[in-house]
């Protein structure tokens, strides 16, 4: 295996988690996965954005860093290769589609402090879907607290996970998720395996799905 540390990414309702667990189960990975439910100002948070936004994403940020700082600084002899379902950049660009500036700018600095600790992945597996697609999933899932969710606001995401990607110039392996079916599709999952055994430089690396 190519890499130690690869992370999956996308948009809410991209399939994320279930193609992190997909691979992690095909690689024997340690996987971490993002336990969003422990928030509790999520379900406030999309109640009423403007009041939860920053303790909803102070708590994601906390969490994040916690959770990846316990695993990839512990060494498993059995199971070399570790798979997440979240770049811990995701705390900024959130933060930066739901905070006024002000908040942001506090936001930011405490980010900066924080993230020099975390190691960054080695490649970035991105699912890029439209928002149809995403609002189709998100009501497949029936998370009650998700189904209201505006198409801008998905929008708003998309635009700030792609510029991210491409002004950073980070090794990504981009998917075209719009007709991706990880579990019911084999050749789907085998797309992104494939992927993962070339050599790639930095930069964006476009695959479709059959």
């Amino acid at each position: 295996m190519k890499h130690q540390f690869i992370t999956v990414e996308g948009n809410i309702g991209a399939g994320k988690t279930t193609l992190t667990n997909l691979l992690a189960k095909h690689y024997n990975a340690r996987i971490i996965l993002e336990e969003f439910a422990e928030n509790p100002f999520l379900t406030k948070f999309y109640e009423s954005p403007a009041q939860y936004a920053f303790p909803v994403e102070l708590f994601f940020m906390a969490e994040r860093y916690k959770q990846l700082k316990d695993t990839l600084h512990t060494k498993d002899l059995f199971q070399s290769v570790t798979i997440s379902d979240y770049l811990f950049t995701k705390c900024l660009l959130f933060a930066k589609v739901n905070l006024p500036e002000e908040e942001f700018h506090l936001y930011q600095k405490l980010f900066d402090i924080i993230h020099q600790q975390i190691s960054f992945p080695d490649i970035l597996i991105y699912l890029h879907a439209p928002v149809n697609k995403l609002q189709a999933n998100i009501k497949k899932r029936n998370r009650s607290y998700e189904q209201a969710i505006p198409d801008a606001y998905l929008f708003n995401l998309q635009e700030t996970y792609t510029n991210y990607i491409k002004q950073h110039n980070i090794k990504t392996i981009f998917i075209d998720a719009s007709n991706a079916d990880f579990l019911g599709n084999e050749k789907h999952l085998q797309v992104v395996i494939d992927a993962l055994d070339k050599d790639f430089e930095n930069g964006q690396h476009y695959f479709s799905l059959p």
